[in-house]
């Protein structure tokens, strides 16, 4: 049995002023809103501008976010992105402070880990705050991508270790994480969930979990029950709507933040600037009406409101 639940995991996206500054109240009716439709929610990841934030915001958005995820029937998460791990500790321990308990961790950037210090990194991160659970973000941008055998390495010496986030990496990724690392939970994207789903009970990272919270629960719910016609039907359907409405901006390559504002938009939450923290380039108010008008035309079944559909 894996030592995470399966879930549904979705970030909340960060809003900026034109000072890069938080809205605060904006924010918060953010973090409700998702509330509303799912019960495992986190912010900075990629998407959630982790890596770019100071002191200040981390810790001003920590506490708010705190403050909107109280009460029964919900599991938040604050990930935490850092060159080193004193940086990293250092902010788990303001939010473990604040009240939190489970985090969303990514190895150091600067140079791929090794072997041994990869088993440091973790010992010395998870050891750290042993009353906490710790999902790895296992991403290329960290410069070494873990595998099944990394994994089954980790798992006896990190017992608060308890799950995984990979978006990458398909059938070969997802047959080497289920099968040599089924202790923790794995969380796959849209597009490898169905992989992972052939060989055991693993979890949804869901990028489009507000604009099409009717879809992205249809994926998960054909996943866990093993209806497997359905489940890849909905994965084709889902490549099919991504690369028909953001092909032209995918080419570009931006920064995930930049494509999850546009979504929280797309959402029906038209308050959500696009704009990004320094030096992250986000895209123009004209891409976005390029995406949705795409969006309305070719695949209004996709919206959360349907109703909408035309109004741009």
């Amino acid at each position: 049995m894996a030592r995470y639940p399966q879930a549904i995991l979705v970030s909340c996206e960060i809003p900026w002023d034109e000072d890069e500054q938080l809205l605060e109240e904006l924010f918060r009716r953010e973090v409700r809103g998702m509330r509303e439709l799912y019960n495992h929610i986190y912010v900075f990841g990629t998407a959630g501008e982790g890596y770019a934030v100071d002191t200040a915001r981390f810790q001003r958005i920590v506490q708010v976010f705190y403050e909107e995820t109280r009460g029964e029937n919900v599991h938040p998460m604050v990930g935490v992105i850092g060159l080193s791990t004193a940086n990293i500790v250092e902010r788990i321990a303001y939010a473990h402070k604040v009240g939190f308990r489970t985090f969303q961790i990514t190895m150091p950037s600067w140079g791929a880990l090794n072997d041994r210090e990869v088993m440091n990194f973790f010992r010395d991160v998870c050891g750290a705050f042993p009353d906490a659970q710790f999902l790895h973000y296992n991403l290329p941008r960290a410069r070494r991508v873990l595998t099944g055998p990394d994994y089954r390495r980790l798992i006896d010496a990190v017992p608060n270790l308890v799950a995984t986030k990979n978006t990458g990496g398909g059938l070969e990724r997802a047959a080497s994480l289920m099968t040599q690392a089924a202790e923790l939970q794995h969380f796959f994207g849209e597009t490898n969930f169905p992989h992972g789903c052939m060989y055991g009970e693993c979890s949804l990272l869901a990028s489009f979990a507000g604009m099409s919270p009717h879809k992205t629960k249809a994926l998960f719910e054909a996943g866990r029950n093993s209806q497997l016609v359905e489940l890849f039907k909905l994965q084709k359907e889902f490549h099919d709507m991504l690369y028909g409405v953001f092909g032209p901006v995918l080419a570009e390559e931006r920064i995930d933040g930049a494509y999850d504002k546009m979504l929280v938009r797309l959402a029906g939450f038209e308050e959500m600037p696009l704009r990004l923290l320094s030096p992250y380039q986000c895209f123009s108010e004209e891409q976005y009406r390029a995406c949705k008008r795409i969006l309305h035309e070719r695949f209004p079944e996709w919206l959360r409101y349907p109703e909408k559909r035309g109004m741009l």
